[in-house]
C-alpha cells in the first residue's frame, strides 16, 4: 500500500465507498462505519493504558481486528466485485466475547445498582468504549433501515458493550476501588 497523505477527493462532502461508489460523507454507511473507527481508536487509547494487563490488551486486539471487519462490511458497496472479498464475522465471533465476560464476571461481586461510571483512568475509558460502542449500535439498527447489514454484526456489537461494561467493573475491582452507584434522588 502507497504512503496517501491527502486525496483532496473528499473536499466537495463526498467519499468513496469500497467498490469505488461515491456517496455524501453524511450517508449512513458513512456514520456507522465512522462511529465504529471512532470506538476502535478509544479501544487503542485503552490498550496504551499503563497497567492494561497483557492478556486484556490481546483480547482488544483481536476485537480491533474484527471491528475493521465490520468497518468493511459497513463501508462496502455491495454492488461491486470486492464484496466477496471481504470475510463474514462469525457466531464464535460473539462466543469469544461471552467467554471473555464470563471469565471476568465469576471474579466479580454481584452487580446490585446501576454503575456510574467512574472509579480510574482504564474503568473510565471502558465506559467511554461501551458509550461509543453502543452508539455504533444503534447507528447500524438505523443504517439497516435503508441497507443490508449482517445480523451477525449487530449481535456483535451488544455483547462488545456488554464486554466493555464488565470490563470497567473487572478494573474497579482489580484495584480495590469500590463501585459508585446511582443514587435516585427527590
Amino acid at each position: 500500500m502507497k504512503n496517501i497523505t491527502y486525496t483532496k477527493t473528499g473536499d466537495e462532502g463526498m467519499t468513496s465507498l469500497i467498490g469505488g461508489k461515491r456517496v455524501a460523507k453524511f450517508d449512513e454507511r458513512v456514520e456507522t462505519y465512522g462511529t465504529v473507527d471512532e470506538l476502535s481508536a478509544f479501544i487503542g487509547v485503552l490498550n496504551d493504558l499503563e497497567g492494561v494487563p497483557e492478556v486484556v490488551k490481546s483480547v482488544l486486539q483481536v476485537v480491533q481486528n474484527k471491528l475493521f471487519t465490520m468497518e468493511s462490511h459497513f463501508a462496502l458497496d455491495r454492488d461491486s466485485e470486492v464484496s466477496k472479498m471481504i470475510p463474514p464475522l462469525s457466531a464464535d465471533d460473539v462466543a469469544f466475547l461471552e467467554k471473555e465476560i464470563d471469565k471476568m464476571n465469576e471474579q466479580l461481586p454481584e452487580l446490585k445498582a446501576f454503575v456510574i461510571p467512574g472509579g480510574n483512568l482504564k474503568a473510565s475509558y471502558s465506559h467511554v468504549c461501551r458509550t461509543v460502542c453502543r452508539r455504533a449500535e444503534r447507528q447500524a439498527w438505523r443504517m439497516m433501515k435503508c441497507f443490508p447489514v449482517e445480523e451477525i454484526d449487530l449481535k456483535y456489537l451488544n455483547r462488545l458493550s456488554d464486554f466493555f461494561f464488565v470490563l470497567a467493573r473487572f478494573f474497579d475491582f482489580a484495584e480495590n476501588n469500590c463501585e459508585t452507584y446511582w443514587k435516585s434522588t427527590k
